[in-house]
């Protein structure tokens, strides 16, 4: 089924103090998209940089989530940290916690949590760890969207768990075979007419090119890019140009899943 409404996520506010990843201008890129994850502080983000990004996404009408990640500033949350499961979902209470009361603080809720990087990653694939953080999710925020792969773990585990979801396509990323994405530390700059073109036939007919030259099926409600990817302000630009132009809406999450379980 072609998809004719889809949210478009992007990763923000991932400085630190006075340092800003290059290249990145949160301010437009956040009245392209609809939904933003937001760095907590441990990959990424500072309090005063969380509190302008809400203020900023508040400001845009864009919906808020919290971007935990591994305690990983020097390496950006992209390397996988050897913890116990109990630490690592404090950690996520922490982050979650923290985002949700500057949400607060703005009149505005938390609509969504979606784990950063290597974290992200780890979920994913390991069962255990997905079924923690899903019932820590039942738990502290039972009404916010999981963002996550169609093939994960998290996924399966948080449908049977009744937890809210949302499934991405990586638009700045290349797919396996598997279905999994290529976790890349260095994307090149893209082709921003590329992207978008491969967003638009994935739309159209729910498949992408692996990296091993096969076609395969990707089921997703939302259009994940990433700030730090070289080129992100024009990716933005070209994506949300190019859906719209094909009568694809640029939607909320709640309303896409609403609609989406009127057609099931």
């Amino acid at each position: 089924m072609s998809v004719t409404a889809v949210d478009i996520n992007c990763d923000m506010g991932e400085g630190f103090g006075q340092w800003q990843l290059s290249g990145t201008d949160d301010g437009k890129i956040m009245e392209l998209i609809s939904s933003a994850n937001i760095a907590a502080g441990f990959h990424a983000g500072d309090p005063t940089l969380m509190d302008a990004t809400v203020r900023l996404a508040t400001q845009c009408g864009v919906g808020i989530g919290v971007h935990p990640g591994y305690r990983d500033l020097q390496g950006f949350g992209r390397r996988r940290i050897d913890s116990n499961g109990d630490e690592i979902i404090n950690d996520i209470v922490y982050q979650i916690g923290a985002l949700r009361e500057f949400a607060r603080r703005y009149g505005a809720h938390l609509q969504h949590v979606k784990p950063h990087g290597a974290l992200y990653m780890e979920l994913a694939a390991n069962e255990a760890l997905s079924r923690s953080f899903v019932r820590l999710m039942q738990t502290v925020a039972p009404n916010a969207f999981v963002f996550c792969m169609d093939i994960s773990e998290t996924y399966r585990v948080a449908m049977e768990a009744g937890q809210p979801t949302i499934r991405e396509f990586y638009a700045d990323r290349d797919y396996q075979r598997s279905g999994s994405i290529v976790f890349t530390r260095h994307a090149n700059k893209l082709d921003p007419r590329a992207v978008a073109d491969r967003v638009l036939r994935a739309c159209e007919t729910n498949m992408v090119r692996t990296i091993e030259g096969e076609e395969i099926r990707v089921a997703f409600e939302s259009i994940c890019f990433h700030s730090d990817t070289p080129g992100s302000l024009e990716i933005a630009g070209a994506l949300r140009e190019t859906l719209i132009s094909n009568g694809i809406r640029i939607a909320p999450v709640s309303e896409i899943v609403t609609r989406k379980s009127h057609l099931e």
